[in-house]
């Protein structure tokens, strides 16, 4: 397996409380990999520095074995990490190309001006969406019109285009109904296959056994433990997570 991802001894406090502690963890291409556990583990923490928006006050960050020091989101996805968030980071009056280039638009010159390559952009955005089977309507169609399962999946399929070592999602399926969030599920397994590392954030631990390699249970700002999906149960995993098992 290679290490796409690993966080050794990260710390994180915010005064006197420590939301992270000396936690170390790797995450490894062409799986997924669950995070799991109460209010106040620290999951959403790690998921913030590994993404850039937070910095660490100690330890060590490599992506394939490079040491990183992420000040902000644009490093870390420089650095090939895409994430997903829970809120998905979408503008809803801009349509589905607009928002997969958002922030990284293509333009082309013609003298001393720059006008956007939209053709271009429309054309590699499609190329995308079907390639993971998302059934969107139009790619010009604004994303505020578009069904909730349709939203994650642009945002999925944007951290795809520009994700090329790591995606992160915080809750992917948190506000979906049953339909749409099989077919998000699905869109994950797509993702392993294409060799990224998949780290998921979530409180659904059915979710963790249908799509998940390994689980990482964090509890009190630690990783307490880290279990194989096929050989880990429902029950001991709320035992890890409620600590009343080790």
């Amino acid at each position: 397996m290679v290490i796409a991802l690993e966080v050794k001894n990260v710390s994180k406090s915010y005064g006197g409380v420590f939301a992270l502690q000396n936690t170390s963890v790797k995450f490894n291409s062409g799986t997924v990999t669950a995070i799991v556990g109460d209010n106040g583990a620290g999951k959403s923490t790690l998921l913030k520095i590994l993404c850039g928006a937070v910095l660490p006050d100690a330890g060590e960050i490599q992506v394939k074995g490079e040491k990183f020091e992420f000040r902000n989101p644009y490093e870390a996805r420089q650095a090939g990490i895409e994430t997903v968030h829970q809120d998905l980071a979408l503008a809803n009056n801009l349509n589905v190309t607009e928002n997969m280039f958002l922030g990284r638009e293509k333009v082309f010159k013609i003298l001393p001006f720059n006008f956007l390559s939209k053709k271009v952009m429309e054309a590699e955005a499609a190329e995308v969406i079907a390639s993971l089977s998302v059934n969107v309507p139009s790619m010009r169609k604004p994303v505020e019109l578009l069904s909730g399962g349709q939203r994650q999946a642009i945002a999925i399929a944007r951290a795809t285009t520009w994700g090329n070592q790591v995606v992160l999602m915080d809750e992917p399926t948190a506000a979906l109904g049953v339909t749409e969030t099989l077919r998000v599920e699905e869109l994950i397994q797509k993702l392993r296959k294409s060799e990224l590392a998949v780290v998921i954030v979530t409180h659904n631990l059915s979710q963790v056994f249908r799509v998940s390699d390994n689980v990482v249970v964090m509890r009190q700002g630690k990783v307490t433990a880290l279990r194989k999906t096929s050989e880990t149960t429902g029950d001991e995993l709320i035992g890890l997570i409620t600590g009343l098992k080790s």
